[in-house]
């Protein structure tokens, strides 16, 4: 099952309202769950989806993150799929501020003050260098009563792409490319570009100083580490040199010679714990994929609908994520166990796919729905989605996908070749045809993966 890690599921099994379906309290009454039919089982899990995503917007949050004004400036800086939906939050509170974000294409929003800029996800491209440039020169210069305002969101590694000397961005780019493509885990991947960068790391709270650094953040990562979250710009960095070469020996990925020289000689490690630049930092979390997982359970409560919340961090390779909660949901179907129908099983997390050489469509979402649609084979009662909370599943313009019973049927109709189009990478395309893609449009957040399977 590689790095699938369910044993939590267990423990939160205890914690569900056993009380028959038939009986469950809404309010002060007494309410049947509603017979499920393809639509309505559609329509809860888009809500169910609807809601996590709304549960990560930045606007109603950010201000009770806020620290008090400083005596001194305030300079605002930050990055990832959210940077300018919470730059714009920050100058609703705070009005005239300074600064500088950068965004993926796409994910601008409108700000009087604080400049937004657009860059390449997740390759990095020229403008990301640019970015990172002016990021790193606002907060060059300030005093001890200034104030750095980070604004860091999931994305932020590859918009902030700001090569260690000696390097050059298009070293960055083939390595980036690699580990996308490698089967790496997040962790891993932003270990690597710690280590190839001159802002991430804790290198950028590091140039701030002797400021005061809060950082607020949107986690987008497994485990809510502040460390990995756009690879850690504001945060000290316990990985090594050593670690980031052992990853690439580990995932066998052929690096430029530059950058195979720059890992062996190991100079100028990021900025460790106990770093007295990074001294006075702050980190604040806004949403997190466990808040979004518990919305979304609560739009399933109100539909008479037994949530089991599996975990906030499930990783390993997408098809085989779908596999594992295929024999959860099956066992839900003829068992009740870990849950009585009807029942939503949800998750979250940062599951990978390695590329086997194929040039399809799609991403961690839709390879995972084709695989859960693959294990379960058509069984009637269940149905799934599952979407990317920015709204973009690999290189797909659409979050995700809808699995229903009649899926693999739909598709045999069709002429589609389900095990053949998982294994090219293609379930994208495969999804697609069907007519069954979830498209929200860039939702200005990122809290990483949703996931929803409903047992009726």
């Amino acid at each position: 099952m590689g790095r699938v890690a369910l044993a939590c599921y267990m423990a939160r099994a205890q914690a569900i309202d056993q009380t028959p379906p038939q009986e469950r309290k809404r309010g002060n009454g007494t309410v049947r769950a509603e017979a499920l039919n393809d639509d309505r089982a559609r329509a809860a899990l888009r809500a169910m989806l609807d809601a996590a995503i709304a549960a990560a917007d930045p606007a109603p949050r950010l201000a009770a993150c806020l620290p008090p004004k400083p005596p001194g400036r305030v300079v605002v800086v930050g990055a990832g799929k959210a940077a300018a939906a919470m730059a714009a939050a920050v100058e609703a509170a705070w009005g005239e501020v300074a600064g500088v974000v950068v965004v993926p294409d796409g994910h601008g929003a409108p700000t009087r003050h604080i400049s937004v800029l657009e860059a390449s996800h997740p390759v990095p491209d020229a403008r990301s260098e640019a970015a990172a440039r002016r990021i790193l020169a606002a907060v060059q210069g300030l005093g001890p009563d200034d104030l750095v305002l980070a604004l860091i969101s999931g994305g932020g590694s590859a918009l902030m792409a700001l090569p260690a000397p000696g390097l050059t961005l298009a070293d960055k780019q083939a390595v980036n490319r690699a580990l996308l493509a490698s089967g790496a885990t997040i962790h891993e991947m932003n270990c690597v570009r710690k280590h190839l960068s001159a802002i991430k790391g804790g290198r950028l709270a590091a140039a701030a100083h002797p400021a005061r650094v809060v950082t607020i953040a949107i986690s987008d990562v497994p485990g809510d580490d502040p460390e990995v979250i756009a690879s850690g710009p504001t945060v000290p960095d316990p990985t090594t040199f050593a670690e980031a070469r052992a990853i690439i020996d580990r995932y066998r990925i052929e690096v430029p010679p530059a950058v195979a020289a720059h890992l062996a000689r190991a100079e100028d490690e990021t900025p460790k714990p106990g770093d007295r630049r990074l001294a006075s930092a702050a980190f604040r979390f806004l949403a997190t994929p466990f808040a979004s997982l518990e919305a979304a359970a609560g739009v399933a409560r109100e539909r008479g609908l037994t949530p089991l919340i599996l975990g906030d961090a499930i990783e390993g390779e997408a098809a085989v994520v779908g596999t594992a909660l295929a024999g959860i949901a099956r066992s839900v179907r003829d068992h009740g166990v870990p849950a009585a129908a009807p029942c939503v099983l949800l998750s979250g997390g940062e599951t990978t796919v390695t590329l086997q050489g194929a040039s399809g469509r799609g991403g961690r979402n839709t390879t995972f729905l084709l695989g859960l649609a693959l294990a379960l084979g058509g069984r009637e009662g269940i149905w799934a989605i599952a979407a990317d909370s920015d709204g973009k599943d690999g290189n797909l313009e659409a979050a995700g996908a809808i699995v229903a019973p009649d899926t693999l049927a739909r598709a045999r109709a069709m002429g589609l070749d389900a095990r053949a189009m998982l294994a090219a990478n293609d379930a994208g395309t495969f999804f697609a045809r069907l007519g069954d893609l979830v498209v929200t449009g860039p939702t200005l957040t990122n809290v990483n993966d949703i996931r929803a399977i409903l047992i009726a």
